[in-house]
């Protein structure tokens, strides 16, 4: 069996590593299930392949029925689902360990091959109910489908991501940004490219070589959110000043910015802040799945130069 008569079915696949994970495995040559409640938000994922090989299909997450007929067929599943924080019934109970579960069983059942289940970096130390909730996830589905692969990412970087370019954008109409912490925690920030490489390799491999394990993935820096900020700031050539809030005062902010619809900051996430999200010593990791990690020198400029000061062309205005 080819590639082109392998179908991979992508749970979360219209979201920002979920697009990566889609162009990556068009490109490979397998054919494409996203699997998502609304249709039409994936639409745009068509054009990373051929006519027809790409299709969006309408699942119902809260249904066992609908994620079976969606995994039915398929060679490899992939679970993206995740939230960062809890809105009315979708919990992260919900989100990240009944939806998991589900779609596991639903893979047992109908006999597919792989796979892999996307969870996060830190978590087994971590006391917040993110991260409880993702490692009941994790446990969930290896209770289901013991053979599965599991992927730990820290925090993703590239285009399109939700972390460099919200703080580049705050960066531009903001006087200071806020050290939560005092800016202490660590990350070991990983390219989505590596990821999406990751994932095409789990899935391109004929043996059971990647099965039963789980992988950390992260980059080759780690550094603190203070420096983050730094590398952040240096690449759009702006100044900002750094402010440290005390855990205390940041989790008061938590739980006034939490009522907004889609917080910047909730009480959850500031203690999610409080563990570093870096590899453990001797664990797997993007280099036992044949992965070069990419460092962050080289894929910021592509994307930051848009929130440079005086636009992104400012070095070769003042150079020419």
């Amino acid at each position: 069996m080819t590639q082109k008569d392998k179908v991979i079915c992508i749970f979360g696949g219209s979201g920002f590593v979920g697009q990566h994970v889609c162009q990556d495995l068009a490109r490979a040559g397998y054919r494409i299930k996203i699997a998502t409640r609304i249709p039409e938000s994936a639409y745009a994922l068509k054009t990373y392949g051929n006519v027809g090989q790409i299709a969006a299909v309408q699942c119902d997450y809260k249904d066992k029925a609908s994620i079976e007929a969606a995994v039915d067929g398929c060679y490899g599943v992939i679970n993206l689902v995740g939230a960062l924080f809890q809105k009315r019934k979708n919990t992260f109970k919900r989100i990240h360990q009944e939806v998991p579960n589900i779609i596991a069983q639903a893979c047992k059942d109908k006999q597919v091959t792989k796979l892999i289940h996307v969870s996060a970096l830190g978590i087994q130390k971590s006391k917040s109910k993110y991260a409880k909730s993702k490692l009941a996830g994790e446990k969930a589905v290896l209770e289901a489908y013991p053979e599965a692969t599991i992927l730990r990412p820290s925090v993703v970087f590239g285009p399109g991501d939700g972390f460099f370019n919200m703080f580049a954008k705050l960066a531009t109409f903001l006087p200071a940004l806020p050290l939560i912490g005092g800016g202490n925690t660590k990350f070991q920030p990983v390219y989505v490219g590596d990821i999406a490489q990751a994932v095409d390799n789990i899935m391109a491999e004929k043996t059971d070589m990647y099965e039963k394990h789980i992988y950390q993935l992260a980059g080759p820096e780690i550094v603190t959110f203070k420096e983050i900020y730094k590398i952040l700031l240096t690449q759009i050539n702006r100044e900002c000043t750094l402010i440290p809030v005390p855990w205390t005062i940041a989790k008061i902010q938590g739980a006034v910015l939490s009522f907004m619809p889609k917080p910047l900051l909730t009480c959850d996430q500031v203690k999610s802040l409080q563990t570093d999200s870096v590899m453990d010593e001797g664990a797997l990791g993007l280099k036992d799945l044949n992965v070069e990690t990419t460092a962050m020198s080289i894929v910021l400029p592509r994307y930051l130069s848009n929130f440079k000061k005086g636009g992104p062309f400012v070095n070769k205005k003042e150079a020419g």
